[in-house]
């Protein structure tokens, strides 16, 4: 059994889509009146049908007031680091420290190298993303005088100036499968944020865990430095399903707790840009799974760990 003893979070992945963009900000409100803690979107710049992630992020951080914001995720081929740092501290300072980053290192790579993005092979996203981590964690820290200096195949910062830092330490999520992906999120991400629905079952996020877990370790940091966050989706069903999240709201009560519990996971972001759904997970299901794992933490003897201090 896992448990990084991180406090939970239950957030909503909303579809940017473009055809009804009020409805997709009212998505967001929706998440926020039902007392859930982040609101996510999807960014795919080559996709005509969505609207610009990050500009929409924007849009949503001016129409709300307390639910955090990221990208799920951001796509590093067609988002330039050094911008893309300033473009999420610059959101921070407006938005009162409300924007995390989800950030992966491409795909589609023919809508990506049609927008003018490099095709790169997955070894060479995995270098561009670790190169792009760097670039902007040192843009980010003006506790350094000296400018940056990183110099990457892929991604370089050489000679700019640092600034601005966010308004409180923004955590990077990767989004992450694969071994090679696995270990550079231990090594350097604050989060690990794969989709549940890319997974066979709890089983990947057990060999996941052990990936990252031993990346950590082997970089000096503790496993619980990096938060791991999931990806989710279901429907709410009168009755019990032998599937995972198909059912009234106990049964998403008891299976996130266990996902928690066991198999380390404490954010949850539902997919299916359902308000009733969202609001049934806000008000009635995230403070039940509060429940149940602050009571069997308490049982176990497990302290509460605060992510962005446990590499301490």
């Amino acid at each position: 059994m896992t448990d990084y003893g991180h406090d939970l979070l239950f957030g909503s992945f909303i579809t940017p889509t473009h055809a009804a963009p009020e409805r997709v900000v009212g998505l967001a409100q929706v998440s926020e009146r039902a007392g859930l803690d982040l609101a996510t979107f999807q960014d795919h710049p080559y996709q005509p049908s969505f609207l610009d992630t990050w500009t929409l992020l924007s849009w949503v951080a001016a129409r709300t007031e307390r639910i955090r914001l990221a990208p799920n995720v951001a796509n590093l081929p067609l988002r330039p680091p050094a911008v893309l740092a300033r473009a999420v501290a610059s959101l921070d300072l407006l938005s009162g420290g409300r924007v995390e980053l989800g950030l992966g290192s491409g795909a589609f790579w023919d809508g990506i190298e049609a927008m003018g993005g490099t095709r790169l092979t997955p070894g060479q996203g995995v270098d561009a993303l670790s190169e792009g981590i760097d670039v902007i964690r040192a843009l980010w820290d003006t506790t350094d005088r000296s400018r940056v200096d990183v110099r990457g195949r892929h991604w370089s910062a050489v000679g700019a100036k640092r600034g601005p830092a966010p308004a409180h330490p923004v955590g990077i999520w990767v989004g992450a499968y694969k071994p090679r992906m696995l270990r550079l999120t231990g090594a350097k991400a604050d989060g690990w944020l794969p989709s549940l629905s890319y997974l066979s079952g709890p089983a990947d996020l057990d060999a996941g865990n052990a990936r990252i877990d031993d990346a950590a370790h082997a970089a000096g940091r503790a496993p619980a430095a990096v938060r791991r966050l999931l990806n989710v989706g279901g429907r709410l069903d009168a009755r019990r399903g032998d599937a995972l999240l198909s059912g009234p709201p106990e049964q998403w009560v008891e299976q996130l707790a266990a996902l928690a519990l066991d198999h380390g996971t404490s954010a949850f972001i539902v997919s299916g840009d359902d308000p009733t759904l969202l609001a049934v997970v806000g008000q009635e299901i995230a403070p039940a799974v509060r429940e149940v794992v602050a009571a069997e933490r308490a049982r176990r003897g497990t302290a509460p760990v605060d992510p962005t201090t446990a590499g301490e």
